[in-house]
């Protein structure tokens, strides 16, 4: 018999109640846009003010995914807010890039980031899916503009940051900017069938889970020079930074083969199937922990784990990549860890309000930490969303 986590109806049902914890306390009157500093437990606004680009473009993912999925009737006007607030308040009219993180409507950090402007892309992407008026040529704008200032053609990868007149960028090149842009290329092409976002997600896949991951022996390391080397030494003393931290993370790992499989769904390769189960074993088997579940976030050089805070995305991201590897292997086991994150997660992970936990620390569901939020639902409803379409029949 069919377990719950494959019906349409309930993972429909736990989108939209998600989405529902966040709605409508998100909806930011005084200055457009969202809301994203909710407390976990309690629902309650510690931060009206910041507006993380990051944020923005996933609550536009998030709700134009529950306009598609049968959503409440305030869905499609949400995404539709986000879009509007993304081009008139994120958007530099000048350059054409996306401030970084704003207060209220201002400014207060212009950086172009290649992390946040493939966000964007995304958000155009699933609002064009959704039917938002203007989205589509959004989408072709911001592609143009990631081409035109992040892309590498030498290294088929994407440079990290600039200054906010892109005068300048920054040495540093990463992993998880390119992961981003690959997923945003993958869904661009699903929603218009345009071979370009096509070749530029296939190219991005190739260079960092076949060619720099043959020198680390199938693994994925974050940390690259100008040159596209290895960077072992970058942040070998923060191995919690927000967005760089140092060591493997088994939750890209996992990541990489959701979106691995996705590429082998869209086209036909003869790497991308195997590096996606390589990855997922990899994630796996340096990650999860057998005793009490849930991945950790970090292991070291050595396979042996570093940071052991249980992040949820990863615990998501492992959903999506089993649902994924199950349509497209048939192999039953996906379908078991696809059940096995789904009971882990509605067991340490759930919120009373029906969102998800950031994460777990000591065995318990951590506070709520200050700061600007960007993690507004979006790997959960995503996990959903990587359900439904795997499933379906």
């Amino acid at each position: 018999m069919d377990s719950p986590y494959v019906d349409d109806e309930w993972l429909t049902g736990r989108l939209h109640e998600i989405l529902s914890f966040y709605y409508p306390d998100c909806l930011d009157d005084d200055h457009g846009g969202y809301i994203a500093q909710l407390d976990y437990e309690t629902g309650a606004i510690y931060d009206a003010g910041s507006k993380h680009l990051v944020a923005t473009s996933r609550f536009v993912v998030n709700f134009s995914l529950a306009a598609r999925h049968g959503g409440p009737e305030w869905a499609l006007p949400a995404a539709e807010r986000g879009v509007r607030f993304l081009q008139e308040h994120h958007r530099d009219a000048e350059t054409g890039g996306y401030d970084w993180l704003l207060d209220g409507t201002e400014t207060v950090d212009d950086r172009r980031v290649c992390y946040g402007h493939a966000f964007v892309l995304l958000a155009y992407t699933r609002a064009h899916e959704a039917g938002v008026d203007g989205a589509k040529a959004a989408l072709e704008d911001t592609y143009d503009l990631l081409v035109d200032r992040f892309w590498e053609p030498e290294y088929d990868l994407c440079k990290s940051e600039f200054c906010g007149d892109f005068a300048e960028s920054e040495p540093y090149r990463g992993q998880n900017a390119n992961m981003h842009t690959c997923e945003a290329m993958l869904a661009a092409y699903e929603a218009t069938g345009d071979l370009r976002y096509l070749d530029r997600a296939r190219e991005v896949a190739h260079a960092l889970t076949v060619r720099l991951a043959a020198e680390t022996d199938g693994l994925l390391w974050e940390h690259y020079t100008t040159e596209w080397d290895h960077d072992f030494a970058y942040n070998r003393d923060d191995p919690r930074h927000q967005f760089r931290p140092w060591g493997y993370q088994p939750g890209h790992h996992i990541e990489w083969a959701k979106l691995l499989a996705v590429l082998d769904r869209d086209t036909d390769t003869d790497w991308a199937l195997d590096r996606a189960e390589e990855l997922f074993a990899a994630a796996i088997e340096h990650g999860w922990d057998d005793v009490d579940g849930g991945f950790y976030y970090s292991f070291d050089r050595d396979g042996a784990p570093l940071v052991e805070d249980r992040y949820g995305w990863p615990v998501a991201e492992g959903i999506g990549a089993a649902a994924a590897l199950a349509e497209r292997t048939g192999d039953d086991q996906y379908r078991t860890w696809y059940d096995r994150l789904w009971e882990y997660a509605e067991a340490n992970l759930t919120a009373p309000g029906g969102n998800w936990y950031e994460k777990r620390v000591d065995g318990e569901p951590a506070d709520t930490e200050p700061g600007p939020e960007v993690e507004p639902g979006y790997h959960p409803i995503g996990a959903c969303f990587e359900g439904l379409r795997s499933f379906d029949d």
